[in-house]
C-alpha cells in the first residue's frame, strides 16, 4: 500500500507505526502533485489547503482510492473530481475535537460576558476600573449544528445553566442534547430570542454564507456570535456592518473567511470581538489523537474492515448512523 501523507512541515507523532504498515512518502504542497499520482492512500496531516484540488491526477486511474484528512471539516477535499468519483472514499476526525471545542465556547461566552479582555487591557494600563458583567446562566443559546460538536457544545452550556436549542436541517422537539432543534421559518423566531449563536456547522454548498446580512439582521439586538464552525459561514462584511453600528454586542471568530486573517481586515480592532487563530480544538494531545483515528482506519484498511468516519460526499460530512 503506497501513502502519502501530506504536511506543512510537522508529521505525524506516530509516523514510524504508520511507516510498518504502508510504504510511506511525504509532501509538501509544492511536491504534492509529482508524488500524488500511483498512490492508494492520501492522509492529509496539512488539512487546510487548496494543495489536493490542484494536484489531483486527470486519469482517475492514478489517483487514490482513500483521502483521509485530519480535520473534522472536509470542505477543501470536496472538488468535483474526487466527489464524482465514485471508488474514492473519504474519512475525517471527526470524535477528536468534540469536548476541546465545547469547553473553548465555553471560555469564548464567559470571556464576552465578563469583559475579561476588558480586564485585561485595564490591567496592562495599570487602571483600576470595578464595573458589572453579565451572568450566563439563564442565558439563551442557540447552537447551529447538531454533529457531534454542535452537541457536546449543547452538553457543556447546559451543565452551566443556559438555555440551549439548536438549527439543524430536521426540526424536532425531544432531541437528547437540544431539546428543541429548530429549521425553516422556526429558526427565526429562535434567532431573535438568543442571547449567543454559537456556529458549529460544516462548510458545504448548503451552508457557505448561511449567516448572510438577512439573518445578522433577524438576531435579538444585542445578541453575541460565536463562530467554531468553519470561516465561509459567515459574510464577514455583513456582520462587521452589524457589529460597528452597535445591533450585535460582540463576537468570538476563530475561524475566518481568508486566514490567516489579514492584518487589514476590521475585525482585530473591533470593541467586544475576540479574534483567536482557528485554535479552538488544539489542546495537548490532540495531534496524537489524530495520528492514533488514522492508524485504526489504516489497520482496519489493510484488513479488509469499514473504515471509520466515512464522509457523505454529497453532504459534506459523517452521517450519524440510522440517518
Amino acid at each position: 500500500m503506497r501513502l502519502v501523507v501530506l504536511h506543512r512541515g510537522i508529521l505525524p507523532p506516530n509516523a514510524e507505526s504508520i511507516e510498518r504498515l504502508a510504504d510511506t512518502v511525504y509532501a509538501t504542497e509544492e511536491e504534492l502533485p509529482l508524488l500524488l499520482p500511483g498512490a492508494d492512500v492520501l492522509l492529509c496531516w496539512h488539512s487546510i489547503t487548496s494543495a489536493v484540488a490542484a494536484a489531483w491526477p486527470g486519469d482517475p486511474a492514478q489517483a487514490p482510492r482513500w483521502v483521509h484528512v485530519a480535520a473534522a471539516g472536509v470542505d477543501p477535499f470536496l472538488f468535483p473530481a474526487l466527489v464524482a468519483d465514485p471508488d474514492v472514499v473519504l474519512t475525517n476526525s471527526r470524535g477528536v475535537y468534540d469536548q476541546a471545542i465545547a469547553e473553548y465556547v465555553l471560555g469564548l461566552i464567559l470571556a464576552l460576558a465578563k469583559d475579561f479582555p476588558g480586564t485585561w487591557e485595564h490591567q496592562r494600563r495599570r487602571e483600576w476600573r470595578p464595573r458589572d458583567s453579565e451572568r450566563i446562566g439563564g442565558r439563551t443559546a442557540l447552537v447551529w449544528g447538531t454533529g457531534p460538536i454542535g452537541r457536546a457544545i449543547a452538553r457543556m452550556l447546559r451543565a452551566v445553566g443556559m438555555r440551549v436549542s439548536g438549527a439543524g436541517r430536521t426540526a424536532r422537539e425531544d432531541d437528547p442534547d437540544f431539546g428543541t432543534v429548530h429549521e425553516g421559518a422556526s429558526m427565526r423566531g429562535a434567532l431573535a430570542d438568543a442571547d449567543y449563536l454559537v456556529l458549529a456547522a460544516p462548510l458545504t454548498p448548503a451552508t457557505r454564507c448561511m449567516l448572510d446580512a438577512s439573518v445578522l439582521a433577524a438576531m435579538k439586538p444585542g445578541a453575541r456570535l460565536v463562530n467554531i464552525g468553519r470561516g465561509g459561514l459567515v459574510d464577514e462584511e455583513a456582520l462587521c456592518k452589524h457589529l460597528a453600528d452597535g445591533r450585535l454586542a460582540g463576537a468570538a471568530l476563530d475561524v475566518f473567511a481568508q486566514e490567516p486573517l489579514p492584518a487589514a481586515s476590521p475585525l482585530w480592532d473591533m470593541p467586544g470581538v475576540i479574534v483567536s487563530p482557528h485554535t479552538a480544538g488544539e489542546v495537548t494531545g490532540w495531534r496524537a489523537d489524530l495520528a492514533d483515528l488514522f492508524l485504526d482506519n489504516l489497520r482496519r484498511r489493510r484488513e479488509g474492515r469499514p473504515l471509520r468516519n466515512v464522509v457523505d460526499k454529497d453532504k459534506g460530512y459523517v452521517r450519524a448512523v440510522g440517518s
